[in-house]
């Protein structure tokens, strides 16, 4: 935004401040294009803090968890996950608004969960006490963290669009993406039509970012697509962990690629949902 201080300071808790002047006084040593790509790195972890934190736990439950122990590992997970969610909240990391974003993804999620591990597109193997039929109730976390990743980077890079399309559009395509999660299963797969849509109304659609001070773009189908890709390479983090698994992993193996686009509709969903507590905003005069 113009006239906004270096590194946007203003996105980020009050009591940051002290560590963010420190980091500045660092990378003003560095040649600034090194610098804008050690800051945009860190922005991106930053806007990953939740969805890195479940990875972080599925691997480590993975590794130490022991069967005969008390607490089952999925109760933890789920357990660990509201702590996480409040730790969040009581230290402004994350926003009250921003966990509205991350309610709806959770509610949404779930909701899809519950038909897909019915119909058996995958499976939760481990017992747990805290779920809703085969659906163990930290599985909605991990949507959940895909909305506050979706949340956070819209603040933290302070995100604008060019050539937004109408946002009743973007709302009705993510409902028919939904619809079609679970309509594939008794209809003709709707994907390559989504696809399609999906780029036609995003065919123009830049996205704006500052890193640092100088506003940055990119196109959002581009965006959309890189963002898919690296879900996809954590839900093979989630599968390698046990945490679920699809039919054919009785022996774990890479999650087919094909999952890509899956992925990329779950994004679509992801702006619909995003939209409706930020709506796009078109940029400053000066960043245009």
């Amino acid at each position: 935004m113009t006239g906004a201080p270096l590194g946007h300071p203003q996105h980020y808790a009050g009591w940051l401040g002290g560590a963010h002047a420190r980091a500045r006084s660092a990378l003003a040593r560095l040649h600034p294009w090194l610098a804008e790509f050690l800051i945009f790195g860190f922005k991106q972890a930053w806007a990953a803090l939740f969805g890195g934190a479940m990875l972080a736990l599925l691997i480590v439950t993975k590794l130490v968890w022991q069967a005969d122990w008390p607490l089952a590992r999925y109760d933890f997970l789920t357990l660990a996950a509201l702590g996480l969610q409040a730790l969040l909240l009581a230290t402004r990391l994350e926003s009250w608004r921003e966990a509205r974003v991350i309610l709806l993804f959770h509610l949404v999620g779930t909701g899809m969960e519950l038909f897909k591990t019915q119909v058996g597109s995958w499976s939760y193997p481990e017992p747990s006490l805290l779920r809703i039929g085969g659906v163990p109730l930290f599985s909605g976390f991990m949507y959940a963290a895909v909305g506050s990743y979706m949340a956070r980077v819209t603040r933290i890079f302070d995100l604008r669009y060019v050539h937004a399309p109408p946002n009743a559009w973007v709302l009705a395509l993510g409902l028919a993406t939904y619809v079609n999660f679970f309509s594939h299963h008794y209809l003709p797969d709707a994907r390559p039509l989504l696809f399609l849509c999906a780029a036609l109304i995003w065919r123009r659609t830049r996205i704006v970012f500052t890193v640092d001070a100088a506003p940055r773009w990119m196109p959002l189908l581009l965006a959309a697509a890189l963002t898919a890709f690296f879900i996809w390479i954590a839900e093979n983090v989630g599968t390698a962990t046990g945490a679920w698994l699809y039919p054919t992993q009785r022996v774990w193996h890479v999650v087919s690629f094909g999952k890509f686009g899956a992925w990329f509709l779950l994004i679509v969903l992801s702006f619909a949902l995003v939209s409706l507590v930020h709506p796009p905003r078109p940029p400053d005069a000066a960043e245009r």
